[in-house]
């Protein structure tokens, strides 16, 4: 995927500022960031979903997620952090490329919880959309 833009900063073809790098992923600070600190991670291999991610992925990612924070944390002096991804064009996912948001927090900073993003209350009851998602054994 020559054209995709963390391909490219993956394959080093683009520069980035690296925080880190393992066999499966790279953070790198987010060049419109949000907070000092704020950095993005993504799959070295191109991926588009979560749900793309393989069980070992999975706990590769959540290594490197914990080593940025631990790094921002000293660094930075914070340890507090929102971190997120945008699953989707409608979530707010501008290039198809799975990433993951770790934005460091700091007193004053504007920002509010993950609840905050999305407000569109569901019009049937909580156990209505349980017995609509609940497994039919």
């Amino acid at each position: 995927m020559s054209k995709c833009l963390f391909c490219q900063i993956a394959n080093k073809e683009l520069k980035a500022f690296i925080l880190l790098e393992n066999e499966n992923f790279l953070s790198f600070l987010d060049i419109k960031p949000h907070s000092p600190g704020h950095s993005l991670i993504i799959p070295k291999k191109h991926l588009v979903s979560f749900t793309d991610l393989s069980e070992e992925l999975y706990q590769d990612l959540i290594r490197i997620i914990k080593e940025a924070i631990f790094k921002i944390s000293k660094k930075l002096k914070t340890s507090d952090f929102t971190i997120g991804i945008n699953e989707g064009k409608l979530a707010g996912r501008l290039i198809d490329h799975l990433h993951f948001h770790v934005i460091p927090r700091f007193p004053n900073d504007n920002g509010g919880s993950i609840h905050s993003v999305v407000y569109n209350p569901p019009s049937q009851s909580v156990e209505e959309i349980y017995n609509l998602l609940k497994d039919e054994n």
